[in-house]
């Protein structure tokens, strides 16, 4: 028997443990999925935004595997930190794969990013999905304007959440807390901003369409602003080049996707922009390009606003600053710059990319690799690609473990992981613990006049799991 420990059952946790299970090559193998939270799936569960519904409904598939029945899930366990050491975790498998994510933001490193009023979307995020760890206060939002600096999936998530009613959210899990929050939001306007130009937006074109189909918000474009990007002229043609920004002077077309981005911010400039459904807009969304945040500025001890910088072309591939600056007010600035993984004690780190050191998926201590030591997803590749971008890199990940597996025949292993977990002092919520979870927040959805909302403290989510699944020592 093959005892593989995988610390963390998002995405990458789960794609790893499925291929695990179904390969041939080794017939018994055991996988015992980790996660710190009590709820298993990860970002699927705690980063997906609650409207979107297609997409949270991975579950259902990451379900399967966790339910498998050589597969055990074991939440509410800590791998280093406060928990249970890499090197003791070591001794009690055969292998353990570190499917850890990116667990912080990166930060604007800017003058006033700590002011009262500037957080990271992350916090934002984990507030209203109700992960445990989300700041207690929470958000009033009170501030009428607010900023999000970023031009991706999570700035756009963040703005389409701020923009939409408490009545659309209601059928949706979003906890009781934010839920109330929402609904008593003085925000009226939303300033997204990116330093570069609209070709170079990193949002999905169906993620894009959805701010203009939002009923009670519009979305502002500036088409002179957009037209600094040389993509911008005629985007339909295939052989619409963008070298000032990309570089060298041969640059490839637009991706489909950077095209139909900016045929939609086009659509939206020649039009007046996106209109709503609801007639009578409460909120609007700015769309704003080509602009660099220089400074958070502040007024009686709070953030009041973002200084910019604007930015245009430089011809190599990036901007530069055009010498001219721009100040939008806001009393809530939201950062949505990106993901980076963080040391994992005990084990070695790339303080520069933010990743495990690895050889196709191997831990590289001082350059070797370390047999019965393994990385998977963005804690082995960096933040890119999308969700299922996750299943061939735990398919590489597996198949150095699978061609170790001689060498990991004469590593000590427990005979009882589980076992030893407590004798450490941890108090694993095993699967049918985590089903208890699911039937406490289907009730309290009941009691709220919902389908579901979640639990969104630590306390809440581990008494739900004691009462009805197991809690042995």
């Amino acid at each position: 028997m093959l005892r593989v420990a995988v610390v963390g059952s998002g995405p990458s946790g789960v794609y790893t443990a499925q291929a695990l299970v179904a390969q041939d090559r080794v017939p018994d193998v055991r996988v015992h999925v980790l996660d710190r939270l009590p709820c298993p799936y990860g970002l699927v569960r705690y980063g997906v935004a609650p409207d979107h519904e297609k997409i949270k409904s991975l579950q259902n598939s990451l379900r399967t595997v966790l339910e498998h029945e050589r597969v055990t899930f074991l939440g509410n366990v800590e791998v280093g930190g406060g928990g249970i050491p890499p090197e003791r975790l070591g001794e009690l498998y055969d292998a353990v794969v570190y499917c850890v994510g990116a667990a912080t933001d990166r930060a604007l490193a800017v003058p006033g990013e700590n002011l009262p009023g500037s957080c990271s979307a992350t916090e934002f995020v984990s507030w209203y999905s109700a992960h445990p760890d989300a700041a207690a206060a929470g958000f009033a939002l009170r501030a009428r304007s607010v900023v999000v600096i970023g031009a991706g999936n999570v700035a756009v998530d963040v703005a389409r959440i701020l923009a939409r009613g408490a009545r659309e959210l209601r059928p949706t899990d979003v906890p009781p807390g934010a839920l109330g929050a929402l609904a008593g939001s003085r925000v009226h306007e939303i300033h997204m901003a990116g330093r570069r130009g609209p070709s170079q937006a990193r949002f999905t074109t169906k993620e894009l369409r959805e701010l203009g189909g939002l009923p009670q918000a519009r979305v502002v474009v500036d088409e002179a602003e957009l037209a600094r990007d040389p993509a911008y002229a005629d985007p339909s043609d295939p052989s619409a080049r963008v070298p000032a920004l990309s570089s060298p002077p041969n640059a490839p077309p637009l991706t489909a996707a950077a095209r139909r981005n900016v045929e939609v911010l086009r659509g939206w400039a020649a039009g007046g922009g996106g209109a709503g459904t609801g007639g009578h807009p409460l909120r609007t969304i700015h769309l704003r390009f080509f602009l660099r945040p220089v400074e958070l500025l502040e007024r009686d001890g709070r953030v009041a606003g973002v200084r910019f910088a604007r930015t245009v072309p430089d011809g190599s591939g990036g901007v530069r600053d055009a010498g001219t600056y721009e100040d939008i007010p806001a009393q809530l600035v939201l950062r949505a710059i990106g993901y980076r993984g963080v040391p994992l004690p005990g084990l070695p780190f790339d303080p520069v990319r933010g990743t495990v050191p690895h050889l196709a998926g191997r831990v590289l201590r001082d350059g070797v690799p370390s047999p019965g030591e393994y990385v998977a997803g963005w804690i082995k590749r960096g933040p890119t690609g999308v969700i299922g971008s996750n299943r061939s890199c735990a398919k590489e990940t597996v198949a150095s473990l699978l061609d170790d597996v001689p060498l990991l025949a004469g590593r000590p292993s427990a005979p009882d992981p589980v076992a030893a977990l407590r004798a450490w002092g941890l108090r694993p919520v095993e699967w049918d613990g985590w089903l208890s979870i699911e039937r406490a927040e289907a009730a309290l959805g009941r009691s709220l006049g919902r389908e579901r909302a979640k639990i969104p403290d630590w306390a809440g989510l581990l008494s739900a799991a004691r009462s009805g699944g197991r809690d042995r020592r």
